[in-house]
This record gives C-alpha cells, sequence and structure tokens, in this order.
C-alpha cells in the first residue's frame, strides 16, 4: 500500500479530496511502472484537485500533470529499473491518474529521460510550466528576437517565472509584466531588468498600433493584454502565447501582423513530440541558472495539496512549487 491524492464525487456531484492508501493493483494500465519523487502545483491541477472544470472523465482521480522519479518496472525496452524520468503532458493527471502518488503507472512514450544535470527535485522545479516556458523560447529563437527588452505577462507566475529566469540567463534584458507589486523584488532577482505594472498594459485601445517597444514576447494572460502588446511589437518580433488567465478572448486586429509582421505563436504542452521534449529538457538542463530555479521554489507534501489547489485557482501562488510525494 502506499498513498495518494484521491479525489472522488458524491451523488450530488461535490467533490472532496483525501490522502489515501491504495494499492499496485488500483494503478491504470500501462507499460512502466514509476516510483514517483516529486511532483508540482499548476492550474489544472487546481481544477482537477477541486470541480474538476471539465477536465477529469471519471472517479475517483489521482491528479498530478507530471512527476519525476525512478523506474521500478517497464515492460518496455526503452526503460529499466532504476531509470530516472520525468512526464509532463498526455493528459495526465487529467485524464490518466497521474502525480500526485507515490506510484504511477503509465504509457512509455509518455515518458522522457532525465537529463544529465538535473535530480528530480530540480526536473519538478522546473515542471509543466518551466518545459512550457522553455517551448516558448526556444520558439522565439527560432523565429529571431529582435533587439528590445522581451517582455514576460504574467511574470510572478509559474511559466513566467522560469521565463524570465531564462530569458535573462541568455542575455536578453526582460520587462517583466505583474499585477502584484509585492513580486517586484522577486522577479528583478530572476533577471527582470524593468517591471511592467499591469495596469498600464492590460486596456486594449483604440489604435491597432503603438510604438515599437518589444523584441519579444512570452504572454501567460491572454485577453486584452495579448491584444494590446501585438501592437507594440518591434517589426518581425514574435509573441508566444502559452496562456489564459486574462481571457480566452482576443479582442485584436490583423494589422500588426500585416503592417509589421509580428508572429503569434502558440505553444502547446500536452502533446509536443518526443525528440521535441527532449530538446527543451536538454536546453534546460544547459541553459537555466539553477540557484535562480531554487528561489522560486516553494515546497509541498501531498497533504498540502487540497489548499494549494484552492489557492493557485485564485492566483495566490509565486513561482513554482514542488510537491514531495514521500513526506
Amino acid at each position: 500500500m502506499f498513498d495518494a491524492l484521491v479525489v472522488t464525487k458524491d451523488d450530488e456531484g461535490k467533490t472532496h479530496a483525501a490522502v489515501t492508501q491504495i494499492s499496485e493493483d488500483q494503478l491504470p494500465a500501462g507499460d512502466v511502472t514509476v516510483a514517483v519523487e516529486y511532483s508540482t502545483v499548476n492550474y489544472k491541477d487546481g481544477l482537477c484537485i477541486g470541480p474538476g472544470g471539465g477536465l477529469v472523465r471519471n472517479y475517483p482521480h489521482i491528479p498530478g500533470i507530471d512527476f519525476a522519479g525512478t523506474v521500478e518496472a517497464s515492460d518496455d525496452a526503452r526503460y529499466k529499473p532504476g531509470d530516472k524520468v520525468v512526464l509532463t503532458g498526455w493528459r495526465v493527471g487529467e485524464a490518466h491518474w497521474g502525480g500526485y502518488s507515490q506510484k504511477a503507472r503509465v504509457k512509455a512514450d509518455w515518458l522522457v529521460p532525465l537529463p544529465a544535470g538535473l535530480d528530480a527535485r530540480q526536473a519538478m522545479a522546473v515542471g509543466t510550466a518551466g518545459f512550457t516556458a522553455m517551448l516558448s523560447v526556444m520558439a522565439l529563437e527560432d523565429h529571431g528576437i529582435k533587439q528590445g527588452p522581451v517582455l514576460v505577462c504574467g511574470a510572478a507566475g509559474g511559466v513566467g517565472s522560469v521565463a524570465v529566469a531564462l530569458l535573462a540567463a541568455l542575455g536578453h534584458d526582460v520587462a517583466a509584466v505583474t499585477g502584484r507589486p509585492e513580486t517586484a523584488d522577486y522577479l528583478k532577482s530572476l533577471g527582470a531588468t524593468q517591471i511592467v505594472a499591469r495596469e498600464e498594459i492590460n486596456e486594449t485601445i483604440k489604435r491597432p498600433l503603438e510604438a515599437e517597444a518589444w523584441g519579444g514576447c512570452v504572454d501567460a494572460v491572454g485577453g486584452e493584454m495579448l491584444a494590446r502588446v501585438l501592437g507594440q511589437m518591434e517589426y518581425g518580433a514574435s509573441v508566444a502565447a502559452v496562456g489564459l488567465a486574462g481571457g480566452a478572448n482576443l479582442p485584436a486586429t490583423v494589422i500588426p501582423f500585416l503592417l509589421r509582421g509580428v508572429n503569434l505563436l502558440g505553444i502547446d504542452s500536452v502533446m509536443q513530440p518526443y525528440e521535441n521534449r527532449v530538446r527543451a529538457w536538454g536546453r534546460i538542463a544547459k541553459d537555466l541558472p539553477m540557484d535562480k530555479l531554487e528561489a522560486m521554489v516553494q515546497p509541498a507534501t501531498l497533504s498540502d495539496l487540497p489548499q494549494l489547489g484552492r489557492d493557485i485557482l485564485k492566483g495566490q501562488i509565486k513561482g513554482r512549487v514542488v510537491v514531495d510525494v514521500n513526506a
């Protein structure tokens, strides 16, 4: 028997999350059994710990959209007992049981070998959010980052924090947008050279183009802020869109695309091909400053998760929550 955070739904449709002991024969079918060491807390996790947000298909359910640990048993030749692995995406923790458990059984295709230079805790300090941030930076690089500062919208969140640290470590001036003034010192410690108050950039204006201000952008907000930012990009610059904390609508015009050649790049971390996952994790191990990563970490245990799930849905989480599932 081992511990897991199990979410159940009662006859009235209300969900309840609690740490429960389960047995290995209760785990779903899969090729590889992993002794999970660490997981994280993301917005999707908050939904799945709580009412589900339409993501969870069946109950009882174990959330946790990512994890890192050690292979315990494998029916796939690519992995053997003792191998260190990391998993993000593939709807694990949503449609499939996830990482809030001391053991997980998954398809081998969903795993990536943990790159040299990272341990399991560091990998989950990065987690899905940091993996998404790296994909965003790679997409900006592939399209050419321009001269001006790189803007990060939603900078104090999980994706934003890692994006700030990565971009600064790669030598870019970083302008960090936040609606929480108390996070300014934190963002500067990650490498931000400029703090932009959310209210300065969060309102759509009538002009489709403004002065060219940004050489690139990682946007975790969407909505009116993204629409505004598109009109402020330098000629040929790109925006990597990774989230919708500010809403799913985009009240923009096509003018920035037509007159300035701006690129809007959609970033999906869930269904990324294996080769790009390996490339991203390799870049993380090489380019992300681990001392800055440690400054983002908030430690947690399985028993902390119900409250943390509520907190992240209210926008009250800063940086990265790393869950030690064995603590």
